[in-house]
């Protein structure tokens, strides 16, 4: 890694609304890390929609589906959610994947108090980045990464993670570490995910991963065929349940 600062803990903290309210706004995170290497058929059909809870309240819902598109994998999720003081939030992607978990391309729109639209387009390992503020121009960033495997973790887009979960080597196991672009921020990083065996969680027992950036812990609950079931955020009493 070049340098670290504080980008993958801000997309944490907006995509799991602990700053429901607050603006996304980050300085420019590094590009690192290699990627395990992952085998043709890292994904599978799933549909589902997940319930979104802070401190044991609903406040949202994301509706998710991934499925094969020819030779490659189409996932796609929207996101509403509320709380109190604060203007609706609503969220979308659409992101296509090769059968290895390489990203292809991903389009995304955003709207609180006003609506953004954008997309990625990546080749070789570079994420070619636009965004539609509302601004005369769009705005423009483009990232080179070390692996062709890069996590998209947007904002407020929770089955993301179960995107992750595929990309985990299971066989080699241990703590793998994967480069992370936020899309709606146009912020890269990197994160370490870990498979901690089978662990309690709510009314069940789950595979279970560990995300962790340098501030932030995040625990995914699988199911045996390696479905994300559930998401918990340890301290901020976040809790992403499959209904």
């Amino acid at each position: 890694m070049k340098r670290e600062n504080n980008s993958v803990k801000h997309f944490f903290a907006i995509a799991l609304m602990v700053c429901m309210a607050a603006a996304a706004a980050s300085a420019a995170g590094s590009s690192s890390a290699a990627t395990p290497v992952n085998t043709p058929s890292v994904f599978a059909p799933d549909k589902g929609k997940f319930r979104i809870t802070i401190g044991g309240q609903q406040v949202g819902s994301e509706d998710f589906e991934i499925s094969a598109s020819g030779d490659t994998w189409l996932e796609r999720s929207t996101m509403t959610a509320h709380a109190p003081g604060s203007p609706d939030i609503k969220s979308a992607g659409q992101l296509k994947l090769s059968a290895n978990g390489s990203p292809v391309r991903y389009d995304w729109s955003a709207e609180a108090l006003k609506k953004a639209t954008g997309s990625v387009d990546f080749a070789d390992g570079t994420a070619k980045c636009s965004a539609d503020l509302g601004n005369p121009s769009l705005l423009r960033k483009d990232f080179k990464f070390t692996s062709t495997v890069i996590a998209v973790l947007d904002n407020n887009l929770y089955y993301q993670f179960g995107i992750l979960a595929r990309l985990y080597d299971w066989k080699t196991g241990g703590k793998q570490t994967f480069p992370v672009l936020i899309p709606q921020d146009m912020v890269p990083g990197s994160i370490s995910v870990e498979s901690l065996g089978q662990q309690q969680a709510g009314n069940g027992k789950y595979e279970t991963l560990r995300v962790t950036s340098t501030d932030l812990e995040i625990m995914l609950y699988l199911d045996g065929n390696h479905r994300m079931m559930r998401l918990e955020v340890p301290s901020s009493n976040v809790v992403i349940e499959r209904e």
